[in-house]
């Protein structure tokens, strides 16, 4: 029931991907409603069969082989036979706050990254419990709806910046001659950073609490995956990085939760929560 669900959920986001190209090139009359139209396909497409690359590339983060990192790679070959699932690629991201995400399209093709903060600040017990979340979103089939709402968001926001600098540069005299309107050009680019992080609201907090349960039963206890959470939430807030609101979904936490912003939009339930839920065993079935 849940990959239906999410399947439902990437078919809406890439729907108003390309709805929203559509409404752009309208302002500038019919022909720029085709050309909106031939963009907002591109940008479906791309956002599709890309948004696992788009977020490794984003994340700076480079593949690691056995050799490179063999517990790594034992870890999650381990945990991903437990999920009966295909050994994702494996990558490291340099980033030094202690965080970690999981991208693809489906578990076929799956990637894993993991920053090195998180290698820095955890032990492998813990590091265990975060890998095990995080290949339950694969099982789960979360990192589709996830890559592809990174990439929906970052694609909105590219979106607004190229209509207020077509307003400033030739929304005038479009206007003039097809009907278009500079105005709600230049509102999109005010209004386009708001509707990337309403798209990330629509992504169900829920999917972290299962995802939590999940790993702490593929791992047969949950206070791996509970003392990691205490850890990346004090070294979210402690670390500060520069991550692109759009990605914030992606990782076990938020990884802004430094900022005010960022607090009101997250994706992520309160991760005293989590914390709490793990703890009392909630997750056992």
């Amino acid at each position: 029931m849940v990959p239906v669900k999410n399947n439902l959920k990437t078919a809406a986001l890439l729907a108003g991907l390309g709805g929203l190209c559509m409404l752009i090139g309208a302002a500038w009359g019919r022909s720029g409603l085709f050309i909106g139209l031939v963009v907002g396909l591109a940008m479906t497409g791309g956002s599709y069969w890309f948004s696992d690359k788009l977020a490794i590339a984003a994340a700076r983060a480079r593949p690691v082989t056995e050799a490179d990192m063999p517990q790594y790679h034992a870890v999650v070959r381990n945990i991903a036979a437990r999920a009966e699932i295909p050994m994702p690629r494996l990558y490291v991201s340099p980033n030094p706050q202690p965080n970690a995400f999981a991208t693809g399209r489906n578990p076929s093709n799956a990637a894993v990254c993991i920053n090195t903060g998180l290698l820095d600040y955890l032990t492998w017990e813990e590091i265990s419990g975060v890998l095990a979340h995080e290949i339950s979103h694969v099982r789960n089939r979360d990192i589709l709806t996830q890559s592809v709402a990174a990439a929906v968001g970052q694609s909105i926001t590219f979106i607004a910046h190229m209509a207020m600098w077509g307003a400033m540069l030739g929304g005038g005299n479009s206007r003039d001659r097809e009907g278009g309107n500079p105005f709600g050009a230049l509102a999109l680019m005010i209004l386009g950073p708001i509707a990337a992080m309403i798209i990330q609201m629509a992504i169900s907090r829920s999917r972290e609490y299962e995802a939590d349960a999940s790993a702490a039963r593929l791992m047969g206890d949950g206070e791996p995956l509970a003392r990691a959470l205490e850890k990346l939430e004090i070294g979210a807030q402690r670390i500060p990085v520069e991550v692109n609101p759009a990605m914030e979904n992606a990782y076990i936490v938020n990884p802004l939760r430094g900022q005010s912003m960022a607090r009101w939009f997250s994706t992520h339930p309160p991760t005293a929560d989590r914390i709490a839920r793990l703890r009392s065993r909630e997750w056992v079935s």
